[in-house]
């Protein structure tokens, strides 16, 4: 058999990745490339998650365990208050579409932390390759609308004078850049400056699309997101020398939002809106109709209705639009059994996350980063309804996924190697390969020579001379 030269240990056998295998992955990267294509209902994303929900755990791309499936069930128990809550719906059939869509997101979420698991490093940076591309997309035709620089572009990717891009709303569009911006501050404060250049320009372009967007929540999810990942990332780094780059990276991130902030308020278009909306006293957030007054409305229906008034409910029947809180909007869905499993998994999430932050895995720089957006768009949740939103539920995956799947303590963190997507993943259990797709017998290649004990220290049991008790050899011709 023909050995290969590569970095791994010698003597390992590792099973050689199939073309199904890379397909998959491609098929994966691409369903995120297009989750910021959002002009209609159902988006195209969709349509792919609804493949990847199907072919993952068929052909074996997934790593699924009790306490995942607990975290399932939870949010399934979730659902199904929300379905007891139409009865008491006026318009069923809304709620019902609803509530069903809140079915798909679930499952998607548990789909993609159980893929993250089966190797939490590797996948967790495709699917934030992706999702950069996807924001990087959606926040260049944002410029593009709003400057009008193509004839047409401003009323395909402006909304209500604000840029939406290619999402329906300005409010989504804004937050939906923010994990982008810290994956990317990440990579610039683990690369050297030269390889951080194009991490820096596509950092601005974001970070200009989130200013233009005009929503203050993503104003303020977005700093909350920089100032906990920014202070997660001092205390946890283990020595001062990447204390120093985090300093320095930090410094540098506010230089480019001060540049692009300035730069900005020289447009007397973008002076005008920015002084309109960094106020919390306009007409739609004041009166008895405005957006506090409904959720003085949406509290008193929750306290009326145990068991909710059904998902979509509150708008038009009994205020002009949803109440721009999503705890209040799930305790009007989904009663208050549903409104409590809602805000306790967030809640959960966020004290257990912040337990595993501290714990030094190769995948801690990228749990950071979606921690740290998980607890800004929580806080978000306070002031917009956010239970349907797409990469909330990517997030919620990936912090699960990260949790679950990597709990190897070392000694620091490793550089990542884009090519070890392709490698099987190191499990503390041999892993299954797919039954139907993949093949039952992989084929194994020899990578180096075979390690041997010295005379008299022989072991019979496989793999013990390597160090791996799952590893595979191939005994000498």
């Amino acid at each position: 058999m023909t050995s290969l030269t590569s970095q791994t240990t010698p003597g390992i056998l590792h099973p050689r990745i199939g073309p199904v295998h890379r397909l998959s992955l491609a098929f994966v990267w691409v369903t995120f490339a297009f989750s910021a294509i959002v002009f209609s209902e159902p988006a195209p994303v969709d349509l792919l998650m609804l493949g990847i929900i199907v072919m993952l755990p068929v052909i074996g791309l997934v790593r699924i365990t009790p306490p995942l499936i607990v975290f399932l069930a939870i949010w399934l128990v979730a659902g199904a208050c929300a379905l007891i809550g139409t009865i008491n719906a006026i318009d069923p059939t809304k709620a019902l579409v609803h509530t069903g869509v809140t079915f798909f997101l679930t499952l998607s979420s548990f789909v993609t932390a159980a893929f993250i698991m089966r190797r939490p490093e590797g996948h967790t940076h495709l699917i934030m390759h992706a999702y950069v591309i996807a924001a990087v997309v959606a926040a260049s035709t944002a410029l593009l609308g709003y400057f009008d620089l193509i004839p047409g572009a401003a009323a395909l990717f402006t909304k209500y004078g604000r840029a939406a891009g290619t999402f329906k709303d300005p409010n989504v569009f804004g937050p939906f850049l923010v994990p982008p911006i810290l994956y990317l501050l990440n990579r610039i404060l683990t690369r050297s400056l030269g390889r951080a250049l194009l991490a820096c320009a596509w950092m601005g372009v974001l970070t200009l699309g989130v200013l233009l967007s005009f929503s203050r929540g993503a104003w303020i999810n977005l700093s909350i997101a920089v100032v906990v990942f920014a202070y997660l990332a001092f205390v946890t780094a283990p020595t001062n020398k990447q204390r120093l780059k985090i300093i320095g990276g930090a410094f540098a991130a506010a230089v480019v939002g001060l540049v692009v902030l300035v730069a900005a308020t020289q447009v007397d278009s973008i002076s005008r809106q920015l002084q309109d909306r960094a106020t919390m006293d306009q007409t739609y957030d004041q009166g008895p109709e405005g957006r506090f007054g409904g959720q003085e409305k949406a509290r008193r229906l929750i306290l009326e209705n145990p068991l909710g008034i059904g998902a979509q409910q509150f708008a038009p029947q009994y205020h002009l639009e949803e109440p721009h809180n999503v705890y209040l909007a799930m305790f009007l869905n989904a009663g208050w059994l549903g409104g409590m499993i809602f805000a306790l998994m967030v809640f959960m999430t966020g004290l257990f996350g912040l337990r595993h932050a501290f714990k030094r895995t190769l995948t801690q720089p990228l749990f950071l980063v979606a921690y740290s957006c998980f607890i800004a768009h929580a806080l978000e949740g306070f002031v917009i309804d956010l239970d349907h939103w797409r990469h909330f539920h990517l997030l919620m995956a990936v912090v699960w996924g990260l949790m679950l799947g990597d709990r190897r303590i070392v000694s620091s963190a490793a550089k990542f190697d884009p090519r070890s997507i392709f490698d099987q993943p190191e499990m503390l259990v041999p892993s299954r390969p797919g039954r139907v797709l993949a093949p039952i017998r992989p084929q194994y290649i020899r990578r180096g020579p075979i390690a041997r004990r010295a005379p008299g220290r022989e072991d019979s049991r496989p793999g013990r001379a390597t160090g791996r008790t799952f590893a595979r050899q191939v005994p000498e011709s």
